[in-house]
């Protein structure tokens, strides 16, 4: 009988009955792999073979919260929700060079002062490799014990005998099962692996962190179901040519999905930044045409972050929009509602938009921060420089109200900026000290704020 095959995209993980150079899922190219099936012989169980009968418990049962470990990196125990839990798994992803295996290393040597047991396998680089980057970083002391090996078999060996409290996985895509007839970092190998360890986690009470690479899209390259196997999905952001790195949570089910932990990197490795918004505008001149403050949210912490803006008449037929740091498509809605319920054209003009400092900035609050800095690059008319600007804005040119607008403007009074420009139906009891400028829709802003409309 002739072995059946299975296709798998590993950006998407669609199956295909064929390889083709492009996925018809999601449209990504030289993503498809061939992938084992699994045994459907003889030897397979049947589901009808029955099996043991399972506990039910009513919903309103109450059971202790897990147990913490903190590192004493407020930055990484925030991200991880308080603490490390035990028997938890952990998938950290980004880009490389950006910092992964340095934060990893830097936890693992505070979760031995901890008390925790902690094993560090490497499978990109050889142990003395590690040990050269632990003593550039001050670690050569710490009680972390180390392997270099990719065999999955021999690791979970290694780690079922050792039985550590924590283990480092760098990286799940060097993984090797000797079980599966698939070339390291195929869809098979990668979600094979993940599984044994997942499993192995909840088996033996060990929390496990694997290290994810990327995709040139940012996302966690291999199949999509390893984030859904894992507890806990982290991204380590950043942008080379700044020192700010972001762990941002994006998946967690110990705690706060979207929060973050903002670090620095130094000559001596990555440092907790305790007050981002200071930093993230400690370079911020006074009076800038273009340059908005946006009052912003990460998860539970306020945070405060400059947009840029640049407007210019384009020497080509086909205008420019360049974004770093936000949505391209909605900087696209809003140049059309501007122009459409306000009578603020853009064609023609190149239009650049940046977040300061490298932070990415996701919520749909930060819409008028962006109206306000394309208007006051357009014009060329700086704002205020102690205001601060949040609210989203609809399609029909309305300003709807966001949440957590106390927390916003008290971050805002705490760092100097006495005024704040926000949607007239924000709710919530609002602090003292900040002069509040209330708008009901885009054109009012306008006319308001740049004496046009």
């Amino acid at each position: 009988m002739a072995k059946s095959q299975i296709f798998t995209c590993s950006a998407c993980g669609a199956k295909h009955p064929r390889w083709s150079g492009r996925c018809d899922a999601c449209g990504a190219w030289n993503t498809i792999q061939e992938e084992t099936p699994l045994s459907s012989g003889p030897a397979k169980k049947s589901l009808g073979t029955k099996g043991r009968r399972l506990e039910l418990m009513d919903l309103a049962t109450e059971e202790a919260p897990p147990p913490r470990t903190c590192s004493g990196m407020e930055e990484l125990d925030r991200v991880f929700g308080g603490g490390l839990v035990p028997a938890s798994a952990t998938l950290v992803g980004g880009d490389p060079g950006i910092g992964k295996s340095t934060l990893l290393l830097q936890a693992a040597a505070r979760f031995a002062e901890a008390g925790l047991s902690v094993v560090y396998v490497s499978g990109e680089e050889a142990s003395a490799q590690v040990r050269m980057r632990a003593q550039r970083l001050g670690l050569g002391k710490a009680d972390v014990k180390l392997a270099a090996e990719t065999n999955l078999r021999d690791i979970l060996t290694t780690l079922d005998e050792a039985r550590p409290d924590l283990a480092i996985i760098d990286s799940i895509q060097t993984m090797w099962a000797d079980n599966v007839e698939a070339a390291p970092g195929s869809v098979s190998q990668v979600r094979s692996a993940a599984h044994e360890l997942v499993t192995f986690a909840k088996r033996r009470g060990t929390a496990v962190v694997l290290v994810g690479h990327v995709t040139k899209e940012g996302q966690i390259a291999g199949p999509r179901v390893v984030e859904h196997m894992v507890d806990t999905v982290l991204y380590f952001e950043g942008e080379r040519g700044h020192q700010f790195r972001i762990l941002r949570a994006v998946k967690n089910r110990f705690g706060p999905a979207d929060e973050i932990g903002v670090f620095e990197m130094t000559g001596g490795g990555l440092s907790e930044v305790s007050n981002p918004s200071a930093l993230f505008l400690s370079d911020r001149e006074a009076r800038a045409p273009g340059a908005v403050v946006f009052a912003g949210v990460e998860g539970t912490r306020p945070v405060l972050v400059e947009f840029q803006a640049l407007v210019a008449p384009s020497p080509t037929p086909q205008a420019r929009r360049t974004v770093v740091g936000w949505d391209g498509s909605r900087l696209a809605m809003i140049l059309a509602v501007l122009e459409s319920r306000c009578g603020i054209p853009f064609a023609g003009l190149d239009v650049y938009l940046n977040v300061a400092g490298g932070m990415r900035v996701n919520e749909p609050a930060a819409d008028l921060a962006v109206a306000a800095a394309l208007l006051s690059a357009r014009e060329d008319a700086a704002l205020p420089a102690d205001m601060v600007v949040f609210g989203e804005i609809s399609l029909s040119g309305a300003l709807r109200p966001v949440g957590q607008t106390e927390n916003r403007l008290k971050e805002a009074r705490k760092l100097g900026f006495s005024q704040a420009t926000l949607p007239e139906r924000s709710a919530g009891p609002l602090p003292e000290g900040v002069s509040l400028r209330r708008i009901t829709d885009l054109a009012g802003f306008v006319g308001e704020i740049f004496g046009a409309g």
